[in-house]
């Protein structure tokens, strides 16, 4: 069980927050909003009111105790930069911070974020790789070569076994779950695909694009 700090409870750093708490982190959330706070206290461990640019107390609340602090602060991205530079001064173990473009992506690297979110942008390739074809369904990608894509099946493959259309050594991909009927399982090397089918398959983006026509 992690315990987590986040600062800002606005609607990145609650969602944040419910989704934690539903995984059993112990969740603090700080914010300067009492109403904000009242409405997510019943979800999380501790919901307190507080100035996060007060060095003070931050101090209070034990940062070097949580694993994880987590900047939500929307508003004035130098808000953003000191409390993440206050964080790391006061021994915060990681740090993960919000940016709206590249430059603040940049800037909180470079005083310290472990790691930045870019939500703006990476739902905008998200939602950009997900119309750009009937095929694809949606996708995560997992770094800058690999993702993982939830794909129809052409109907090429329909009545084929997973063995005759040798997905892995003609594409270099791999299949790794089918849903079928609402309901998802592992295939083996000789189940056979039928109209409707969905594959959610792994590898390199050229390499899915081109085994599914994309």
């Amino acid at each position: 069980m992690k315990s987590v700090l986040i600062i800002g409870a606005g609607e990145f750093g609650a969602t944040i927050a419910k989704r934690m708490s539903e995984l059993r982190c112990e969740v603090m959330i700080i914010d300067s909003d009492e109403e904000r706070i009242n409405e997510i206290a019943a979800y999380v461990t501790d919901a307190r009111i507080g100035d996060c640019t007060n060095e003070d107390f931050l101090r209070s609340l034990g940062i070097g105790n949580f694993d994880v602090c987590i900047v939500a602060v929307g508003g004035l991205f130098q808000t953003s930069l000191q409390v993440t530079s206050t964080l790391k001064e006061l021994g915060a173990e990681f740090v993960m911070a919000r940016a709206t473009n590249d430059v603040q992506m940049k800037f909180l690297k470079r005083i310290g974020a472990d790691e930045v979110a870019y939500p703006e942008k990476q739902m905008a390739i998200r939602f950009a790789t997900k119309y750009a074809s009937d095929a694809i369904l949606d996708f995560i990608q997992l770094d800058s070569s690999y993702s993982i894509y939830e794909m129809k099946v052409p109907k090429e493959w329909f009545g084929k076994t997973l063995a005759q259309i040798d997905i892995r050594k003609k594409y270099n991909i791999n299949v790794l779950t089918i849903k079928r009927d609402n309901k998802v399982f592992i295939p083996m090397f000789d189940t056979k695909l039928v109209k409707d089918d969905v594959t959610f398959v792994i590898g390199e983006s050229k390499d899915i694009f081109k085994a599914f026509k994309v």
